[in-house]
C-alpha cells in the first residue's frame, strides 16, 4: 500500500514562546494524517463510531530529531508497516523538505466502542488493509 501524506503549515497555536513547535503537537498532527488516510480510502471516525467501532492507539515509539519552528510547512506521511486481525502499525513521519523531524511507529487497534475491547476490523476496510 502506497504511503499517503498530509501537508500542513506550523501556526502560533502550535509552538511555544519560543516559536518551536511543542513535542506532543507532532503526535496531533501524526493522528491527524491517519483520519485523512483513512478518509482517503472512503471511512471516517464519525462513519466507524456511529458502527460502534473505535480505533484506539495502543502502542506508540517515537523518536523527535529536530524541531519544527513557526510557519514551517511540514508534511505527514501515513505507511501501513503491518495488519493483523484487530491490530495496524503506521510507520509515520512529520518532515520539513524532505528532512525527517520526527519518526513513529503506531500500533492502532479495532475496538467495540462500548466494551472497548478489540474487534476484528469491518470487512470493508479488512479489503483495504489487505489490498
Amino acid at each position: 500500500m502506497r504511503a499517503f501524506t498530509l501537508p500542513l503549515r506550523v501556526y502560533i497555536e502550535d509552538t511555544d514562546a519560543g516559536g518551536i513547535v511543542y513535542y506532543v503537537n507532532y503526535l496531533k498532527y501524526m493522528e491527524r494524517a491517519r483520519s485523512e488516510w483513512l478518509r482517503q480510502h472512503g471511512f471516517t471516525q464519525r462513519e466507524l463510531l456511529a458502527a460502534g467501532i473505535q480505533l484506539v492507539v495502543h502502542r506508540l515509539d517515537c523518536r523527535y530529531a529536530k524541531p519544527a519552528r513557526l510557519d514551517d510547512d511540514l508534511s505527514v506521511t501515513v505507511a501501513v508497516e503491518s495488519s493483523g486481525r484487530c491490530r495496524l502499525r503506521f510507520a509515520q513521519s512529520v518532515m520539513r523538505d524532505g528532512e525527517p523531524l520526527c519518526e513513529a511507529q503506531v500500533d492502532i487497534a479495532c475496538v467495540d466502542a462500548t466494551r472497548l475491547k478489540p474487534i476484528p476490523w469491518p470487512p470493508a476496510l479488512a479489503a483495504v488493509l489487505n489490498g
